[in-house]
């Protein structure tokens, strides 16, 4: 059973009533996401408020917002900004994306978000983990999240997302049509010559070429040891590596 909280070295995340827990997926996008010149970054999908939290920790300046369309997860997402050391640049909003959108928030520098994915896997019995896994027209499908995206970024926004590869190349094409390119990609692997398990990808409009980087979780001679560049990485939240 998972635990019902994750403490990290600068803050704790209860996780009891969200349905997706603290994960290496999103630690690693929470640590990996350029937020280079962030002044306002929208987490959307937020969960447990993982994304947003590490967002404040990384950048002093960044004003965050995230959306969840779970209520309870919303709700445990803002208890956990609220205990935060950063809760005054934190707003949680249990909202779908549309919702949010449709209030007509200010553009935003940077939006981060690690989408449903699982379409095509058995749905999970437990309604909450399929709808925070399983991509579903009434919550969050790849076209929504790249025109919301494009709605709601500056011009010369960046959107960071997490997916599969096969995944990943299906949301590109998406977000094509959006005008959003991929400027960066990180490809995570789970050892040194695996096959890659994720792409973490930065969108831009007017991106014409990714700069590509790698990087892998495990050693390749001890599959218990996490890599010097996974240490590097998380080395600030963590509170053992």
């Amino acid at each position: 059973m998972p635990n019902d909280f994750f403490q990290f070295q600068q803050f704790r995340i209860e996780q009891s009533a969200c349905a997706m827990k603290v994960s290496t997926d999103a630690c690693l996008l929470g640590a990996a996401a350029d937020l280079t010149g962030a002044t306002r970054l929208l987490d959307i999908g937020t969960g447990t408020g993982l994304l947003a939290l590490m967002a404040a920790q990384r950048n002093a300046r960044v004003e965050i917002e995230a959306v969840e369309i779970e209520a309870a997860a919303a709700a445990q997402a803002a208890a956990n900004a609220a205990a935060s050391p950063w809760a005054a640049r934190l707003r949680i909003h249990g909202l779908s994306l549309a919702d949010y959108a449709a209030t007509q928030p200010a553009p935003f520098s940077h939006i981060v978000c690690n989408p449903p994915f699982f379409r095509q896997s058995l749905r999970s019995p437990d309604a909450g983990r399929t709808t925070a896994r399983h991509e579903a027209a009434d919550t969050l499908s790849f076209e929504a999240l790249a025109a919301g995206a494009a709605e709601l970024l500056e011009p010369v926004g960046l959107l960071t997302v997490l997916l599969p590869p096969p995944e990943m190349h299906e949301f590109e094409q998406v977000a094509a049509a959006m005008e959003l390119r991929p400027a960066t990609r990180l490809v995570v692997r789970h050892r040194p010559g695996s096959r890659p398990l994720r792409h973490i990808t930065g969108f831009r409009r007017g991106a014409t070429r990714a700069v590509e980087t790698e990087m892998t979780i495990r050693m390749a001679e001890d599959d218990t040891v996490y890599s010097a560049e996974f240490r590097a990485l998380l080395a600030g939240f963590y509170l053992a590596l």
